[in-house]
């Protein structure tokens, strides 16, 4: 077992320590099932997060089973066995032997074992650990598991009486970054940086969405990440305020601003950057007035980010920065406490200013514990993204109408502040402007 293996294998043994303070039990983990794209072929396969962070095991059909018994710790998994005509077609499979000794497992067995073997596993413990509700076929699984250890009560064992969402363990256990996902996050925060500049020198008037997409992703893909993290928003004028626009097939023109929210996955971490940029290069008036309101509270995000502050903190800042904004333009009328009691700023910024990141772009990990908002502390890596969409409408000067500017940046709360993972995007207008040149 490699080094980047005794990683999984330390993670495993937090999980199950969590286990042993709860009175033990076994937890099973299943990988995410294939999933048929049309006949004869399937969508490009992606891992179960939770699985993953667990055994760092990336094929399909695959079943993790942590046993916290009398007898000690098990560490077992459940794989494809070898198979040389489905690897001629699919290409290679580690195998239950090979699988054991390199991801630093007590014992493998092949997956076809799995209704067979699980039972006798499941007898006479506490508690299940497993993801409840999260794959419906698993659900079935866990279901008639349970039902045949009932079944041999006669036998003089007991089925576990409960039930418990191994999620919570482990969503708080990924809030917090280690020093190799860390590293992993930096990786693919600066193959995306590379992007959207690439994407600015190279959109032009008349070019369609489609084709600035294509240049996103040949540079995530040269760079060696495997996939992007999200489906890509290449949004150019009245799009960018359409939050979740996919389309990107319209023909964009002089004058229009294009709002590029995307981010690649590097070896199962995402990142997520977005950045709004003038098509020819040049932002209006009425444009880099909307730009600078944005990126004004973008800034007093960042700043609001530091370690024993409150999730929540950084969101009530973009609403402040942004309805004032919004009251100096005259898109907004009364005072700032008026303007935020009432939620008229929501015209023009209805998300929140950002989530959690990580191995999901929306990453798993809660925002508030026993009612209160959880606290940032070093590790945490979340996203900074306010906006301002500004749609047409009878209480807006047309100056402003279809503007939509959001700018959204990676940070990773350190000891005394934060560090910037996606910095070396430009972001100041002069800065924008150049890289647009």
């Amino acid at each position: 077992m490699n080094h980047a293996h005794q990683i999984y294998r330390e993670r495993r043994d937090a999980l199950l320590q969590s286990m042993r303070a709860r009175g033990g039990g076994l937890a099973l983990v299943p990988t995410a099932p294939e999933v048929a794209r049309n006949r004869d072929s399937l969508f490009a396969y992606r891992h179960d997060s939770y699985f993953y962070y667990l055994s760092g095991f990336a094929e399909p059909e695959a079943v993790l089973a942590l046993i916290a018994g009398p007898d000690g710790d098990r560490h077992v998994l459940f794989c494809r066995e070898r198979n040389e005509e489905r690897e001629i077609w699919d290409g290679f499979r580690y195998g239950p032997d090979a699988a054991r000794e390199i991801f630093g497992f007590d014992e493998a067995h092949p997956i076809s074992a799995l209704r067979e073997r699980l039972p006798t596993m499941a007898s006479d413990r506490a508690a299940l650990y497993t993801p409840l509700g999260l794959f419906r076929d698993w659900d079935r699984e866990v279901t008639d598991l349970l039902n045949e250890v009932r079944n041999r009560a006669r036998t003089g064992v007991s089925a576990p009486e409960e039930v418990v969402d191994v999620r919570a363990s482990l969503d708080t256990m990924r809030l917090v970054k280690d020093a190799h996902e860390i590293e992993l996050m930096r990786r693919a925060c600066a193959i995306s940086s590379a992007a959207h500049k690439r994407a600015m020198a190279f959109a032009r008037p008349g070019m369609y969405e489609y084709q600035v997409e294509a240049e996103l992703m040949h540079a995530f893909l040269r760079e060696g990440a495997q996939a992007v993290a999200y489906n890509s928003i290449v949004a150019s004028g009245p799009n960018a305020c359409v939050l979740h626009y996919r389309d990107n097939n319209r023909q964009m023109n002089d004058g229009d601003l294009l709002l590029i929210d995307a981010g690649c996955e590097f070896q199962s971490y995402a990142s997520d950057i977005t950045r709004t940029f003038p098509v020819n290069g040049r932002f209006t008036g009425p444009q880099k007035a909307i730009y600078e309101i944005v990126l004004a509270a973008q800034m007093a995000c960042i700043d609001a980010v530091k370690p024993g502050v409150p999730f929540h903190d950084y969101h009530h800042v973009a609403e402040r920065v942004l309805a004032q904004g919004f009251i100096d333009l005259g898109l907004c009328s009364g005072t700032l406490d008026g303007v935020l009691e009432s939620g008229s700023f929501r015209q023009f910024y209805m998300h929140r200013a950002g989530h959690w990141l990580g191995m999901d772009v929306h990453d798993a990990g809660p925002y508030q514990q026993h009612g209160e908002s959880m606290r940032l502390a070093p590790g945490m890596v979340l996203t900074v993204e306010p906006g301002a969409y500004i749609r047409p409408a009878d209480n807006v000067p047309e100056m402003y109408w279809n503007i939509g500017v959001r700018i959204e940046d990676d940070v990773l709360v350190t000891a005394d502040g934060v560090e910037n993972l996606t910095a070396a995007t430009p972001k100041s207008i002069a800065d924008v402007e150049a890289a647009c040149a």
